[in-house]
C-alpha cells in the first residue's frame, strides 16, 4: 500500500508545488546595450534600407520591438553617451557644446549613479567594450600611466576599447587603466586632435578597431559565470568618419566605404548575439540597440557629399543630419529584444530618449532612482513589455553640436535657433524676423512647414517649458 499512498500524496501536492513554482522569483535578466556610432534612422534594413545588408540587427527587430520615435539627447556623440549612462542631459555639465577632447578629464562625476553602478550594486558583472569618449583622469589623462578615474570608477568592472573617437588621437586600445602595448621607452607625447608623438607600438590601424573590440566583448560574455547576471555596454566605432572598413568587409555593400562599415558593424553585433546563444543566455537577456546620433552622408574628398536621387539616405526621409536639430540629427533607430517579455515583430510610436534607459533598468531591477540621479530619465519598461504607459513621457530636450536647443512635447517641436545643422551658419535674424522654428511632427515629419509665426501661443508655451527645464536642473518629477 505504501507506493499507492505515496502516489496519491504526490498527486494531491502537485497543484501546490506548481503554485509555488509560479510564485518563485524569476532570475533577473542580463542586459546588453549596443550603441552604434553615426548610424542614421535609414541605415538598417529593418528601417527601410535596401543597399546595405544588416541581417543580425534585422533579426533583433524581428524578435523584438522597433521604436519609430526614439531620440538621442544630442546630435553628437559624447553628450549622448553621458546621457545614456547617467540619465541626465550632458549640457547640465561643463560640456555645453561639442564633444570631449583627447586631453579632457572624466566627464561623469564620481559618485553619480550610472547604468553600471546601478546594476553592479544589484550583483551584475559589468563591462564596457568599445569607444568610451567621456574623458579620463582628473583633471586630464595620463596616457603613459594610470588612466584614472575612468570607466572603472563609475561602475564598470572591466573596460577595453578606444579612448576617444576614431578620428582623434590617440588611436590605441585601453584596457582598464592602461594603454595596451605601450613601450615605456617611447611614451605618448604632444597629443593634438589629429596628431601624436610617440607610442608607436601601441597605435592601431583604423580598420582594426571594431572587429577586435567585438571579439573582446564576446570573450568577456563567455568569461562571466552563468550564475552571475551581466551588463555589457558595447559602443562601436567604425561607421564614424573616416569610414575605413576591415578588409573582410571592403567593397561588400552598394554604398561605398560607409556602407561597408555598416555591414562590418552588423557582423560585430552578430558576434555579441552569438556569444549570448553559446552561453545559454539569449533567452534571458534584454538587448537594447541604438545609435548615438543621426547619420552623415558619405564623405567625398573630406567633405560630406550630396545625395543623388536613388542613393542610400542615412536618415531616410528625415530632414537634416548629425550635428543639428532637425530630425535627421537625433531621431535614431531603437530596437529592444527580451524573449518572452517583449512582443516579437512589433513597433512602437511612443516618444523615447536614450536618457530613459537608466530609469527603465531601475524599474526593471526594482530599485528606485535617488532624487539626485537620472534627472532626465523616464522609464519605458511598460512599452518594452507590450503595455501602455500609465503616464506619457515628459517633454524632451535635444541639443546640437554648437549648443543650440530644441524641445519636444507631444507632436510639437520648437527649435530655438534658425538653420538646422550648425547654429553658427544660421542667418542672423532682424528684430522683425523669427528667432526659431516650430513644427508639428504629427503631420509634418519632414519638417517642411515652419509654423513659428502662425502659432505664437505654442512658441511661447514651449519656450517657457524649455527655460523651466534648463533652470530646474531636471525634467523628471
Amino acid at each position: 500500500m505504501k507506493p499507492i499512498r505515496t502516489f496519491f500524496t504526490a498527486l494531491l501536492l502537485a497543484p501546490f508545488a506548481a503554485l509555488h513554482a509560479a510564485d518563485a522569483p524569476k532570475p533577473i535578466p542580463n542586459i546588453v546595450v549596443i550603441l552604434a556610432d553615426d548610424l542614421g534612422y535609414g541605415d538598417l534594413g529593418c528601417y527601410g534600407a535596401t543597399k546595405v545588408k544588416t541581417p543580425n540587427i534585422d533579426r533583433l527587430a524581428s524578435a523584438g520591438m522597433r521604436f519609430t520615435d526614439a531620440h538621442s539627447p544630442s546630435a553628437v556623440c559624447s553628450p549622448t553617451r553621458y546621457g545614456l549612462l547617467t540619465g541626465r542631459y550632458a549640457w547640465r555639465t561643463r560640456l555645453k557644446s561639442g564633444v570631449c577632447q583627447p586631453n579632457d578629464g572624466l566627464l561623469i562625476e564620481q559618485g553619480r549613479t550610472t547604468l553600471a553602478s546601478l546594476l553592479k550594486n544589484q550583483g551584475y558583472a559589468t563591462a564596457v567594450v568599445g569607444k568610451w569618449h567621456l574623458g579620463f583622469g582628473d583633471p586630464k589623462p595620463d596616457w603613459n600611466g594610470e588612466l584614472k578615474p575612468g570607466p572603472l570608477e563609475v561602475g564598470f568592472d572591466y573596460y577595453f576599447g578606444i579612448p576617444v573617437v576614431n578620428m582623434y588621437q590617440p588611436v590605441v586600445f585601453v584596457e582598464n587603466h592602461h594603454v595596451v602595448g605601450l613601450d615605456r621607452s617611447d611614451p605618448i607625447t604632444d597629443i593634438q586632435h589629429y596628431s601624436i608623438k610617440g607610442g608607436t607600438a601601441a597605435r592601431i590601424p583604423l580598420e582594426h578597431i571594431d572587429v577586435p573590440q567585438s571579439e573582446k566583448a564576446a570573450a568577456w560574455i563567455e568569461s562571466v559565470p552563468k550564475t552571475t547576471p551581466l551588463f555589457l555596454y558595447f559602443p562601436t566605432s567604425t561607421i564614424h568618419e573616416p569610414c575605413i572598413p576591415h578588409s573582410r568587409f571592403k567593397d561588400t555593400s552598394e554604398c561605398g566605404p560607409r556602407g561597408d562599415c555598416i555591414q562590418e558593424h552588423d557582423w560585430c553585433v552578430g558576434q555579441i548575439l552569438d556569444a549570448l546563444e553559446r552561453t545559454g543566455r539569449a533567452s534571458n537577456t534584454l538587448v537594447l540597440y541604438s545609435s548615438d546620433n543621426g547619420g552623415v552622408p558619405p564623405y567625398v574628398n573630406g567633405k560630406a557629399g550630396a545625395l543623388r536621387k536613388g542613393d542610400h539616405s542615412p536618415n531616410g526621409d528625415l530632414r537634416g543630419k548629425k550635428w543639428g536639430l532637425w530630425e535627421g540629427g537625433h531621431r535614431v533607430p531603437l530596437i529592444v529584444r527580451w524573449p518572452g517579455h517583449t512582443p516579437a515583430g512589433t513597433a512602437s510610436s511612443e516618444l523615447v530618449c536614450l536618457t530613459d534607459v537608466l530609469a527603465t533598468c531601475s524599474e526593471l531591477v526594482g530599485v528606485p532612482l535617488p532624487d539626485d540621479a537620472g534627472e532626465d530619465s523616464f522609464s519605458f519598461l511598460p512599452l518594452i513589455l507590450g503595455k501602455q504607459r500609465t503616464l506619457p513621457r515628459g517633454p524632451l530636450v535635444m541639443h546640437s553640436l554648437k549648443g543650440a536647443f530644441a524641445v519636444r512635447e507631444g507632436p510639437w517641436k520648437l527649435i530655438a535657433c534658425l538653420g538646422g545643422d550648425y547654429n553658427d551658419k544660421a542667418p542672423a535674424p532682424s528684430a522683425a524676423e523669427p528667432t526659431g522654428q516650430l513644427y508639428n511632427l504629427g503631420d509634418d515629419l519632414g519638417e517642411a512647414k515652419d509654423l513659428y509665426t502662425q502659432k505664437p501661443e505654442v512658441v511661447a508655451r514651449l519656450s517657457a517649458l524649455l527655460q523651466k527645464i534648463r533652470n530646474d536642473g531636471r525634467s523628471r518629477p
